[in-house]
């Protein structure tokens, strides 16, 4: 699919046209369609990417009712196929793992894609709320005693969607309610506390093991993380940063900053409650 030229101001309805045909074959769940293969899909994504980037008509259509549907049900299907496919990995034992493999690959490579046009639209808080549903389901699978010593590309795929998900929250580009916030981090957090270590214990007891989680991921996460939970009511801030303590020997994600600020506020708000108290007691005994 050929980037097209910058539209005319007033020919946006072709615009719009091109734009969601372009949604609806980047987000097809169906095969690769024939003689095209998976091509088209690419194309179409590029074809976005281009169209967001550089085309000033996509920047107002964006907003129409028909784009924002079709953008929608596309990430609503994704996300869903995608666990539909992770399921069939401990499922449907009668399935060709290497197929399932790449199939739950393609599907991740779609979700990252997402992850990177979504913020562009202002509709990340969708695939947020979807992928956060789907959480604990993602991580009862993956962490599965079957998978337990194979996928580390994907186990590391899934940690780099989880970053993106976790830093539009924390960093406050997709607002969501505080109980929401929290099970996201206590589902996603001890995971990245594990995989960390044991990935960094695989690529020491295999030389030229490409799993790994870079330094850029690690950085990103903490600072996702650090933000995340400064974002939690003071008792859920407690209960995490409680549980981290008692496990500081693993060293990562280093919430030392988080914890900080914790205290601070804490106490600043213990030495106003007392200020407060001794000024009303002072005007009850006041004549």
């Amino acid at each position: 699919m050929s980037k097209i030229p910058n539209t005319r101001p007033g020919d946006l309805s072709s615009t719009k046209d091109i734009f969601v045909s372009a949604v609806r074959f980047a987000v097809s769940i169906e095969g690769p369609c024939l003689p095209f293969g998976d091509e088209l899909r690419i194309s179409a994504q590029e074809q976005i990417d281009f169209m967001l980037g550089e085309d000033g008509d996509t920047t107002i259509i964006v907003a129409d009712s028909e784009v924002q549907s079709a953008v929608t049900m596309g990430v609503y299907n994704i996300i869903h196929s995608f666990e539909t496919d992770l399921c069939s990995l401990l499922l449907d034992t009668s399935l060709e793992p290497e197929g399932v493999y790449n199939r739950i690959m393609k599907r991740v490579s779609d979700l990252e894609w997402m992850c990177n046009v979504l913020p562009k639209m202002e509709l990340m808080k969708n695939f947020v709320s979807n992928w956060a549903a789907i959480s604990s389901k993602i991580l009862g699978i993956i962490e599965d005693r079957k998978l337990d010593h194979i996928m580390w590309g994907l186990k590391v795929k899934l940690i780099e969607v989880a970053c993106k998900v976790l830093e539009a929250v924390g960093y406050g580009s997709v607002i969501l309610p505080a109980p929401c916030r929290v099970q996201l981090l206590k589902t996603w957090f001890p995971y990245v506390r594990k995989m960390k270590p044991l990935l960094d214990s695989k690529a020491v007891e295999e030389i030229g093991f490409p799993y790994k989680m870079n330094e850029d991921l690690c950085q990103a996460i903490e600072g996702a993380i650090v933000s995340l939970v400064l974002t939690l009511p003071s008792n859920d801030q407690a209960d995490i940063l409680a549980d981290w303590i008692r496990s500081r020997e693993i060293g990562y994600p280093d919430l030392s900053e988080a914890f900080e600020v914790w205290c601070y506020r804490t106490k600043s708000a213990k030495r106003r409650l007392v200020e407060s108290l001794d000024g009303h007691s002072d005007t009850a005994v006041s004549p």
